[in-house]
């Protein structure tokens, strides 16, 4: 019998509360684990900090997010190499499988252009798993409202339009040949990609899912999976059918609650949802 798929929170999904608020809901709710999204709160970067909120909730961490996003440039240096390498220490020492890390930015040349070698390098020398995860482009149609925005797209067919990748070599991690990825469904949705097609070519690659939704427009919405427009049961029957041996991990968006127990009934919610579709 295969054995059943682990879900965990992001503890970027407590934000603006902090990580030990996400460790606290995990072990309250029933999550398997965390994923660690490293950024400016100094707990989320200081791995012996991080361990001691693991004992105290006996909540393990289960993958780590490397500070690669433009609000955590500045995150243990400004040098991107570096910081990646770094993030698969903190992983191993952390006992989690997998570092989340995304495509290089464009403007990040020296990054960029030895992304591939040194991400194959860091599994060849590590167990943990570096899974890079699909992202979207910058849409024109930021410039027009939300309505507007979804209007468009859906005579375009659902694709998203002009726009700009600040990706290298675009936004689609397929297009950097790697041995591992992290699939996210607000990003698909963002992108205009069909999500059940990119998880069929990333096939045996496929090792991380961040579960959640997203209605199509231009910008990043991380919703509750079940409440947007992406595949999300079928996405996580498809794996649970599979042999799928990778995380799932809710990362949504829960700044819009306007109380504790309204952002703990999303988070219980989503739960919820992954616990009944990942059924084996």
């Amino acid at each position: 019998m295969r054995p059943a798929i682990k879900v965990g929170l992001s503890t970027a999904s407590v934000y603006p509360l902090r990580a030990e608020a996400a460790f606290e809901y995990a072990a309250r709710l029933g999550y398997d684990g965390v994923e660690l999204m490293v950024w400016a709160e100094s707990v989320s970067q200081d791995v012996a900090a991080v361990k001691k909120l693991s004992r105290r909730y006996r909540v393990p961490v289960l993958s780590v997010h490397a500070p690669c996003l433009l609000i955590s440039q500045r995150v243990w240096g400004a040098n991107p190499i570096p910081k990646l390498d770094r993030s698969v220490r903190a992983a191993e020492q952390l006992g989690a499988q997998t570092v989340v890390v995304h495509p290089p930015f464009r403007w990040q040349r020296r990054y960029a252009e030895g992304f591939s070698e040194q991400v194959a390098e860091l599994e060849a020398s590590s167990e943990v798993m570096v899974a890079v995860e699909n992202m979207f482009p910058f849409r024109a149609d930021r410039l027009f409202g939300a309505g507007q925005s979804l209007e468009r797209m859906r005579r375009r067919g659902g694709g998203p339009g002009p726009g700009i990748s600040a990706f290298a070599p675009s936004y689609d991690p397929l297009d950097g040949n790697h041995a591992h990825y992290t699939l996210d469904l607000s990003h698909t949705a963002t992108a205009g990609t069909d999500s059940l097609d990119m998880a069929q070519r990333m096939g045996d690659g496929l090792v991380h899912l961040h579960l959640c939704d997203g209605n199509g427009l231009p910008a990043d919405e991380h919703l509750v999976p079940g409440r947007g427009t992406q595949p999300t049961a079928e996405m996580c029957q498809m794996l649970a059918g599979s042999h799928f041996a990778g995380h799932v991990i809710l990362e949504v968006s829960t700044s819009s609650a306007r109380s504790a127990s309204e952002r703990e009934a999303m988070l219980a919610e989503s739960l919820q949802f992954a616990r009944t579709h990942l059924l084996r």
